[in-house]
């Protein structure tokens, strides 16, 4: 995609610190980072959610993302990793990306980024039907 930054990087047209690349992915250095080491992995292929990217990259992508959890975590000599993926909300560029973030125990990160209600009774089982429902289809 022609006006896309991250197309941009991987067509290498754009500066990244890139830190693995492949014929099918690269990973590189968030430019806006949450901590040193937060890195950025996409498809090369212009694909803007997880819905999007075709069946058959899903498995190397995210072995690739297990892959940089580990290598980031221990580079950056951290206690664990946080990785993540938005689709649409919050996504600010619209390419599929995964963060993977290191972290460390009272690094300031607190659990996700947005309040969390508790869920029961009939709401959770209405929940539960409706997401059931569209599995099955």
């Amino acid at each position: 995609m022609a006006d896309c930054s991250f197309c941009s990087i991987a067509a290498g047209e754009t500066a990244a610190e890139i830190v693995y690349s492949d014929e099918t992915s690269v990973a590189f250095l968030d430019a806006r980072p949450l901590f040193d080491g937060h890195t950025l992995l996409i498809p090369r292929d212009h694909h803007e959610t997880l819905a999007d990217l075709p069946e058959h990259q899903v498995g190397d992508l995210f072995l690739l993302a297990r892959r940089l959890s580990v290598a980031v975590r221990n580079a950056m000599a951290a206690e664990g990793s946080f990785v993540a993926m938005n689709n649409k909300v919050s996504q600010s560029v619209p390419h599929l990306h995964i963060h993977v973030v290191p972290r460390v125990k009272g690094d300031g990160l607190r659990g996700f980024f947005w309040p969390r209600k508790k869920l029961e009774g009939e709401q959770m089982a209405a929940a539960g039907a409706l997401i059931r429902a569209e599995l099955s289809d």
